[in-house]
């Protein structure tokens, strides 16, 4: 069972932000026997194993072969863990886009959004934490990876901000959705016949086998497409020399 000190986000005394982001690192007073990078690595084999219900402060420490209170020299809680774990997943970057010329930022945000899909969908468990702040240093550095390339495309102001939030939506929203999509094909295949059998209802769904559709990688790769050509038409042409 997990413990009220595990999902406490509450300080110990005086103010002390929530997120392990905005909280200073804690000096050690002598060499301790695990390092935090070691308690991460371990966390998202657990996650991955065991899904978010299956992480839990003790189960973590029998795994490191460590005692619960050494856990917490490193972190305040469940939700540290949680969140190093998630930011842990995106420490790699796509093709830096200083390798990349100015003129090829759409193929410079494919290949970044289709890596950060395919990152979560390595983790499934990820998708359930995605309303968690984006404050770890590996998903900011996506974003600004994201918004450098749009602004190299000659986006400014709030047509910037409106695109780089429209693509992180998507890919989120996306994800969510492939991951949460459980259905065996007997059961994809009941439910179409549902709706066949209620055309007059759902004639739309019905004719195009909604339900049976599963190239779940094509339909993300045409739908951003659709979104960068909508982009690309709103950036400014460039005025020819004088």
């Amino acid at each position: 069972m997990t413990s009220k000190k595990e999902l406490s986000g509450a300080p110990k005394g005086g103010r002390n932000p929530k997120s392990v982001w905005l909280r200073a690192a804690r000096a050690s007073r002598e060499e301790p026997p695990l390092s935090r990078a070691r308690i991460v690595d371990e966390a998202v084999a657990l996650l991955d194993e065991r899904g978010i219900e299956g992480l839990t402060m003790r189960r973590l420490a029998e795994r490191l072969g460590s005692g619960v209170t050494t856990l917490y020299w490193h972190v305040d809680n469940k939700e540290d863990v949680v969140d190093l774990a998630l930011d842990a997943i995106f420490v790699q970057l796509p093709k830096s886009s200083k390798e990349i010329q100015p003129g090829e930022w759409r193929e410079e945000v494919i290949a970044l959004v289709i890596d950060w899909r395919a990152a979560m969908l390595n983790h499934p468990w990820s998708a359930a934490l995605l309303q968690r702040p984006a404050l770890g240093p590996n998903l900011l550095d996506r974003l600004e990876f994201l918004q450098a390339a749009l602004a190299r495309a000659g986006l400014t102001s709030q047509k910037l901000i409106t695109s780089t939030w429209t693509l992180y939506n998507y890919v989120m929203g996306a994800t969510i959705s492939r991951a949460s999509h459980t259905l065996s094909d007997e059961d994809r295949e009941a439910a179409q016949e549902r709706l066949r059998n209620q055309g007059d209802r759902y004639p739309t769904l019905s004719a195009m086998d909604h339900l049976l559709e599963d190239d779940w990688d094509g339909v993300f790769v045409d739908g951003l497409d659709y979104i960068l050509s909508g982009i690309a038409s709103d950036i400014p042409l460039k005025q020819p020399p004088n």
